[in-house]
């Protein structure tokens, strides 16, 4: 792979941040949360700062716009240098006029950063309302040229639409434009892609070196994903527990990783080659889908819009011990076909048969006995999860449900705690105690508490950091092999798919395009969609593969 080898030694630098210490406010007695952290970022330059979750990247980026959490954290050493001011130093007004027009930051999730009732090009004007005095007419073509640069579709009409009209990608389109209306010297980045499909991904990664490349932005990149690192980035930091462990050009970082934990995160990347398809169980198929169709409409006595086919004429099917993997973009159907499997919808049309019973035209009622059957690990666990419920009052809800003695299902709760990695007293904590990486254990400890035939994973492991997803992804075989279940594994990530599913499907605009083995279907694809998705995974050509191998050897 090409890296990016440009030399910034006579390039003017934009921000630089020296020993910053982060305490917690009030506890001088605690460990620091950043601990005399440094980093230097140039005109032009993209710093990438990457670590698991908890590391301090993103208290980072939120010390140097001055977001800290009044009353949580305090910065309490170090400086942060802006055109030789000190930003710690700044009063709120002062640093307030800095952000925007100095500093601007993208920020993880557009949905939650974005008003839900505003219009998203008012929300875009409110950043020239704040720090300009242009008239109306002026500021409106400030924010149609913005959205245009970004390129948006149709931007009068985006112009008046509320952030839940628009994609995801377009979401994100929008907190670009809003950050770099006012051409900032210095664009923060937290976790832009993170939720997106692989060629919105690529979109945005391309769109933020496009605009950086105009207007000669600084950019700090806060990501866990080392193939958008190996994509996008000139030098790299790596954090771990506050500190900066190890910095260097990207090449030199990936190539050549000097300090232990630089090679664990690099060694924990899954690679897009496929591993070997399992055998065929005896048992024979435990899920199987036939014809499934799934149609919305919207009739009103003013509205009438032509209906929108979410799944058309689907068909596969799953044996025990095998995983099957459901891949495509956003709004290709994936989770229609998972919700409808589930019966958290009702499909249109098509046979949905889980053990032995063809489920698609149950009643409720009807189905209840069934659905033990088959059961569901959600993308996020902290919003699947009951927060006011200990972790061992959602364990043992299915089985009491279904008439297991209380004593009975709270042993087996305990067992089920051990098995998936997590000590047996969880039992009586709450998720919020818990990282993120052990909720999605508990989620899935609660899926398999009722000794499913099916596992469904919509998403199970995008939201996780690369050592706590491949942490995860072991889990899922380990299971699977103790289990025997069958799994059904939804992701939009390529490389993950390659780790854990024997047979991949394909879906675009609710059809399946092409269903072949993980190994054909990523070595040799056949439709140029999927050709598609697999050039747009980040850093496809790196092969983290090989880096395992030259580092176990």
């Amino acid at each position: 792979m090409k890296f990016k080898t440009r030399s910034f030694d006579d390039v003017p630098g934009v921000l630089e941040v020296r020993d910053l210490t982060v305490r917690l406010a009030g506890n001088d007695t605690a460990p620091p949360v950043l601990d005399r952290v440094s980093l230097k970022i140039r005109q032009g330059e993209t710093v990438c700062l990457v670590g698991e979750s908890g590391s301090g990247k993103s208290v980072t980026s939120l010390s140097i716009m001055g977001l800290l959490p009044k009353g949580a954290l305090v910065a309490t050493g170090g400086r942060i240098e802006l055109e030789n001011r000190n930003l710690l130093e700044l009063g709120p007004q002062a640093m307030r006029d800095m952000r925007a027009r100095k500093i601007s930051m993208i920020f993880q999730e557009p949905m939650t950063a974005l008003n839900p009732v505003i219009r998203v090009g008012d929300q875009i004007g409110e950043v020239l309302d704040t720090h300009t005095r242009l008239p109306a007419r002026e500021k409106k073509a400030r924010v149609l040229d913005i959205m245009n640069q970004v390129h948006l579709p149709d931007v009068e009409r985006i112009y008046r639409s509320y952030p839940h009209q628009l994609s995801g990608g377009q979401r994100q389109r929008i907190m670009i434009a809003m950050a770099l209306i006012l051409e900032p010297q210095l664009l923060i980045a937290d976790e832009p892609t993170t939720a997106l499909d692989v060629t919105t991904q690529k979109q945005i990664l391309s769109l933020i070196a496009e605009l950086q490349e105009t207007h000669g932005t600084a950019v700090l990149f806060i990501t866990h994903d080392m193939g958008v690192v190996a994509e996008i980035a000139d030098t790299v930091h790596v954090m771990k527990l506050g500190q900066i462990v190890e910095h260097a050009p990207v090449e030199d970082l990936l190539r050549r990783p000097r300090q232990e934990y630089t090679k664990q995160l690099l060694q924990s990347v899954p690679s897009l080659t496929p591993r070997a398809p399992r055998a065929m169980s005896a048992d024979g198929t435990v899920l199987s889908v036939s014809g499934l169709q799934k149609v919305y409409g919207a009739h009103g006595v003013f509205v009438r819009r032509e209906p929108t086919r979410a799944a058309s004429d689907v068909n596969f099917s799953i044996s025990r011990g095998r995983t099957l993997g459901i891949v495509g973009e956003s709004g290709s159907g994936k989770s229609t076909v998972a919700r409808c499997i589930m019966r958290l919808v009702d499909p249109t049309d098509g046979d949905i048969r889980v053990a032995d019973q063809e489920i698609a035209r149950l009643s409720r009622r009807e189905l209840r006995p069934y659905r033990k059957h088959i059961q569901i690990v959600f993308q996020d666990p902290f919003r699947s999860l009951n927060p006011r419920w200990t972790i061992g009052r959602s364990l043992i809800e299915g089985p009491l449900n279904i008439g297991t003695d209380k004593q009975a299902a709270l042993k087996r709760a305990a067992e089920l705690l051990t098995l998936v990695g997590l000590p047996d007293d969880a039992v009586n904590r709450y998720p919020h105690q818990f990282s993120g990486g052990q909720r999605q254990r508990v989620a899935i400890a609660r899926a398999i508490a009722m000794e499913p035939d099916v596992l469904v994973a919509d998403e199970a492991v995008s939201a996780l950091d690369v050592s706590v997803q491949a942490q995860v992804l072991d889990l899922l075989d380990e299971l699977q092999q103790k289990l025997g279940i069958a799994i059904l594994f939804i992701t939009h990530d390529l490389r993950v798919a390659a780790q854990i599913c024997d047979e991949v499907v394909v879906m675009q605009h609710g059809r399946i395009v092409e269903h072949d083995t993980a190994a054909n279907v990523l070595a040799n694809p056949q439709h140029p969609y999927t050709r598609a998705l697999i050039e747009a995974a980040p850093g496809r050509q790196w092969d983290f593969a090989n880096f395992r191998e030259l580092q176990t050897a």
